[in-house]
């Protein structure tokens, strides 16, 4: 059985999809002027509607004169995105729209309370229960409702301004809204500021007064205490005994510097002498008075030594004297240097008694400072107290000065302004005639041609055979002649001519005969098979024997047993005697769907002599309907009342009209293999050219027959020799169907 996709043999046509447009160019203007004259009726008969918009802007408003002294960045409102966006909800909130719509008096307005204007209707609706009664809502919840519909309060983007929309039925109205909103947002903030200045000055002034207690309570501890320890003060605000201590230390430090001096300089000049040193480099020897003139002296005396050394021998009593007056006063040096080392001791020892008492007076004083440092720790404790108090008291009064002096003269400037006043509008916003009239045309213009297009596609009326999907018509070749077995033919009942020929299956020409009662131009209409003509004596002398066939009669159980047996996916039957032979069909597709396969018939006899036994009426759409793609697939399946199978009747349609789209069959017959098992096709009095279109994998041919007669003999061999060796005789006759028939069992299919 076959079961490829019908959709791997099909392509759509596309100018045939689009030329659908065209065909149906009529009903697409009329749907369209029809969906815009609705659309033009409805904005020029609905209510106006009026927006207007007020704008508030978020800023601080308090003057660079009158703001406090001690005000910084901190007192300044927020103002980022959070901020805007919390004054839009108090501005949207249910406060002030209750005040606005009680100042308005919107209640009385029938646009914001449903009950001061109901129609009859709704009063009867409403005592039949159908809707509920707008007087079980308190009129103020009402009229909130109905502000809120049409409020629309928003931040600009990147802006500080809050915008304040209302749309109304009157102009007047839209506008008047939005500014008594913004009005009763300033108004709300200046009493919030009034409330709060109030609220801090009550709370400010008992602070005060026990603040001043306080402060003075404080002060005297400092004062008691600062007496109680003797903490006095000395210079740099620091305590006394702290003071002298430094003092004594920077004394002490002078005293111990000045004796290692001495003492360095008397170890120097000692080592010097001890040494026999020069006493020159001893900046304290030098220093001397007396020693510098000791020293010019022996300056004096060497240079006379030498000046007379010239003249004179070394032993001459005069250079003698000199030297001797020399050594004199190298002696007298050396003795001053002596008493300067004296000196530098006994300064030495100077200071190191001055170190000593010095030591012990430091000594003294760190014990003092020691307790004043403890001492004063208290105090500063206690004055740091008195202190944060006092600055607390000053705050205190400060603040309370600028509430009372605010609360009295009524000054508490709002951190907001109105920017921008409503102004009644002069057109409503609603309805736009011309934009409602324009997107209707073109909505309905484009639903009309896509509901068109898809209608087109899923009729397949726009689907063709794709490439090799399609029986090519080729030339007949002659065949060889074969002698037909005399006892083949004896089966059948009657002596076959002399000679027949059998051409090549893929030779069958890819049309459909016609009924005997339709016209001769007419005779490719798929479904209206004809009796094929008889062939000529000397054209089937000439012609080769065809291949030999042997052919017994079967039953109704028999065939749908080869049928299920063989797996085959279509069934065509041709019933030479007319009419009344179409039974074989219906009772092996019942048979067959009995077994348990899905399973459809399609009635393709002039007559309906096949689908009217299955549903008792000719007026059903069918084949031909499908064809002339007045219906689709769905439309033309219907159940079977007496079993489970399945029938496409002929149907209704002009077989003119559906003659014109005899190509699509083979696409038809491939989508119905595809959805059921089997598909059996009664073809009526066809010959081997009329299933031509219908035959394809999978194909079983029977012969339905009532008497062995030469009508159905010669239907036989025509078969037999035109490419169908395999076929199988079907009678009716003797098959009772198992139970009783249920009437009634219609379903779509």
């Amino acid at each position: 059985m076959s079961v490829q996709s019908a959709a791997a043999d099909v392509d759509v046509d596309l100018r045939q999809l689009f030329a659908s447009l065209a065909r149906n160019w009529l009903r697409i203007l009329v749907v369209t002027l029809v969906v815009t004259g609705a659309a033009f009726a409805f904005a020029s008969t609905a209510t106006r509607h009026y927006k207007a918009q007020a704008q508030v802007e978020i800023i601080p408003r308090e003057s660079v004169y009158t703001r406090p002294a001690g005000n910084n960045d901190t007192d300044k409102p927020i103002l980022d995105e959070s901020g805007i966006a919390t004054q839009v909800q108090i501005i949207s909130s249910n406060d002030i729209l209750k005040q606005v719509a009680q100042k308005l008096d919107l209640a009385k307005l029938p646009e914001f309370d449903e009950a001061a204007g109901m129609s009859s209707l709704s009063r009867l609706l409403v005592l039949v229960g159908l809707k509920s009664d707008p007087m079980d809502v308190p009129v103020d919840e009402r009229v909130l409702k109905k502000m809120r519909e049409k409020l629309n309060v928003y931040g600009v983007e990147k802006t500080r301004i809050v915008a304040i929309e209302f749309s109304s039925q009157d102009p007047t109205l839209a506008a008047a809204i939005p500014d008594a909103i913004a009005a009763a947002y300033i108004a709300g903030q200046g009493t919030a500021k009034l409330e709060s200045n109030a609220a801090a000055a009550d709370f400010l002034a008992p602070e005060i007064a026990d603040l001043q207690q306080q402060v003075k309570a404080a002060e005297a501890k400092v004062a008691t205490y600062r007496a109680q320890s003797d903490l006095l003060m000395g210079g740099n605000n620091s305590v006394l005994a702290t003071q002298q201590l430094a003092e004594l230390s920077s004394e002490l430090s002078k005293v111990r510097g000045n004796r290692a001096s001495a003492e360095a300089t008397a170890d120097n000049v000692r080592k010097v002498l001890r040494n026999g040193g020069s006493l020159d480099t001893v900046p304290e020897v030098l220093a001397s008075d007396l020693i510098q003139r000791l020293r010019e002296r022996q300056v004096e005396l060497r240079s006379n030594i030498a000046d007379l050394s010239t003249t004179l021998l070394g032993n001459h009593p005069r250079i003698r004297a000199l030297k001797s007056q020399l050594a004199d006063l190298d002696a007298q040096i050396r003795g001053e240097a002596e008493k300067i080392i004296k000196g530098l001791m006994a300064q030495a020892d100077t200071a190191k008694a001055r170190e000593s008492q010095l030591v012990a007076d430091v000594n003294t004083l760190k014990a003092a400072s020691a307790r004043a440092g403890e001492q004063q720790v208290d105090l500063d404790a206690l004055q740091r107290d008195a202190a944060a108090k006092r600055q607390q008291l000053e705050l205190y009064l400060t603040n309370y000065r600028e509430a009372a002096s605010r609360q009295d003269r009524k000054y508490l400037p709002v951190d907001a302004r109105i920017s921008s006043k409503a102004s009644v509008p002069s057109e409503p916003y609603f309805p736009k005639v011309l934009p409602i009239v324009s997107a209707a045309f073109v909505a309905s213009l484009l639903i009309m041609a896509i509901v068109t297009l898809l209608q087109e596609l899923f009729s397949g009326r726009a689907m063709r055979p794709a490439a090799g999907a399609r029986f090519e018509p080729i030339d007949e070749v002659a065949m060889p002649v074969v002698r037909q077995e005399p006892a083949a033919l004896q089966e059948m009942g009657e002596h076959p001519p002399e000679a027949v020929v059998e051409p090549d299956k893929a030779s069958m020409p890819d049309t459909t005969a016609m009924p005997d009662t339709v016209a001769p131009d007419t005779a490719e209409v798929p479904g209206m098979v004809a009796m094929p003509e008889a062939v000529p004596a000397e054209r089937r002398a000439a012609e080769p024997e065809p291949a030999r066939s042997r052919l017994g009669e079967i039953d109704i159980e028999k065939a749908a047993e080869k049928l299920i047996a063989s797996g085959a996916a279509r069934a065509i039957f041709v019933s030479p005697e007319g009419d009344e032979a179409a039974a074989s069909a219906v009772l092996v597709a019942r048979e067959v769907s009995d077994a348990g396969l899905r399973v459809l018939l399609l009635d393709l006899t002039a007559s309906g002599a096949a689908s009217r036994p299955m549903l008792d009426s000719g007026l059903f759409p069918g084949i031909t309907n499908l064809l002339a793609s007045e219906a689709q697939f769905t439309d033309v399946i219907h159940a079977d009342l007496y079993s489970d199978c399945h029938v496409i009747p002929v149907g209704t349609a002009d077989p003119v009209r559906a003659m014109r789209a005899a190509d699509r069959l083979p696409i038809i017959m491939q989508s119905l293999t595809t959805a059921y098992d089997l598909v059996v096709v009664e073809c009526g009095p066809a010959d081997a050219q009329g299933i031509g279109r219908l035959a394809g994998d999978a194909t079983e041919v029977l012969l339905s027959m009532l008497e062995p007669d030469d009508e159905v003999a010669q239907a036989a061999v025509k078969l037999i020799e035109n490419g169908y060796p395999d076929l199988t005789l079907v009678t009716p006759l003797g098959h009772e169907p198992p139970g009783n028939p249920v009437p009634g069992r219609r379903s779509a299919a």
